[in-house]
């Protein structure tokens, strides 16, 4: 099934091309991005990474909004990204298309603060400094959090920091409040005793995409192995709804985060897929919207315009026997 994208607004659907030989097939180096905590443990502990029959060269990233440049750049060809990265890349034009999408519990996407913060309520922000990744899920948690504050983000200074130096900046009170998400929220709620002020409910639609390159998309042998591997992020995720424990091991081992901060993170719940339809387009399209009307992107972005539904009848079938 052809979706409706080829990385920008105006040149309509992409073509899919021919299936390739398993021998061809083969032959693919598929170069996933992935993020602290990601796919790639994920893949591990559910063992979706035996009997791969391509192979996987792996790049780590540290929010989003650059793997999504790499993408765009062809430097990888997928990568799995929050609710927000898609809009700015789009915004930008980038040659990427979403093609899966997972939704998460969202009280785990948090604006926190130090345990010793007088803020008490999201209204207090005016004027406060807030750590958060540009482009990031957090940043249109935040949007929408201020929002429902009567807030913009005008009101407040915005510090933009990738995690780890958000993290520092937080510990070290250089900054009133830090918006963020899992495993992050709870290393800091575990290590830092931070506060939640306030989470994703009615603030976030819990979304994260797969995305690809749209030369990814173009090329039969990278066509391929991404149809495989969108299958295999499924089933893992079906799989770690069922199995916590092992799971959180291997988040841990895998990032070098404690047994804790992992078993905190996996018992908040974790991705399920969903299917890619008009309800995922319609709320991506609402916050789009909502960044344009804050005057963060400088228009309309069609978010539509980058979804590619090619392989919908692939995830049915791993939803449905998972």
């Amino acid at each position: 099934m052809a979706g409706c994208s080829s990385g920008t607004a105006t040149t309509g659907p992409a073509p899919v091309p021919a299936a390739v030989s398993p021998a061809e097939l083969a032959q693919v180096t598929l170069r996933v991005g992935d993020q602290k905590g990601g796919v790639k443990s994920l893949l591990t502990a559910a063992n979706q990474l035996a009997g791969v029959p391509y192979r996987i060269a792996w790049s780590t990233f540290t929010s989003g909004p650059p793997l999504l440049e790499a993408a765009s750049a062809g430097a990888i060809d997928i990568g799995r990204v929050g609710n927000t990265p898609p809009i700015f890349a789009a915004a930008a034009k980038a040659r990427i298309s979403v093609v899966s999408v997972a939704k998460s519990d969202v009280e785990r996407e948090a604006v926190l603060v130090p345990p010793d913060s007088p803020l008490r309520e999201v209204k207090a922000l005016k004027g406060k400094t807030i750590a958060v990744a540009k482009g990031s899920s957090a940043h249109g948690q935040l949007l929408n959090t201020l929002k429902n504050a009567g807030l913009t983000t005008k009101d407040v200074k915005l510090s933009f920091l990738q995690p780890s130096e958000a993290y520092a900046a937080f510990t070290q009170h250089r900054v009133d409040a830090w918006a963020i998400w899992d495993p992050y929220t709870a290393q800091a709620q575990l290590d830092a005793h931070a506060r939640v002020l306030a989470d994703g409910r009615g603030s976030s639609n819990g979304l994260a995409f797969e995305t690809a390159s749209t030369a990814a998309l173009a090329d039969p042998g990278r066509n391929a192995a991404i149809k495989d591997f969108v299958t295999r992020v499924v089933e893992a995720q079906l799989w770690s709804g069922r199995h916590h424990d092992e799971w959180a091991k291997t988040w841990a081992a895998e990032t070098g985060l404690s047994l804790a901060v992992a078993q905190k993170a996996v018992a908040a719940g974790r991705d399920r897929p969903v299917p890619l339809d008009e309800s995922v387009i319609a709320s991506e399209q609402q916050l789009a919207d909502a960044f344009a009307e804050d005057g963060t992107l400088p228009g309309k972005v069609d978010f539509g315009a980058f979804a590619d539904r090619r392989y919908a009848l692939e995830i049915e079938a791993a939803r449905s026997n998972g």
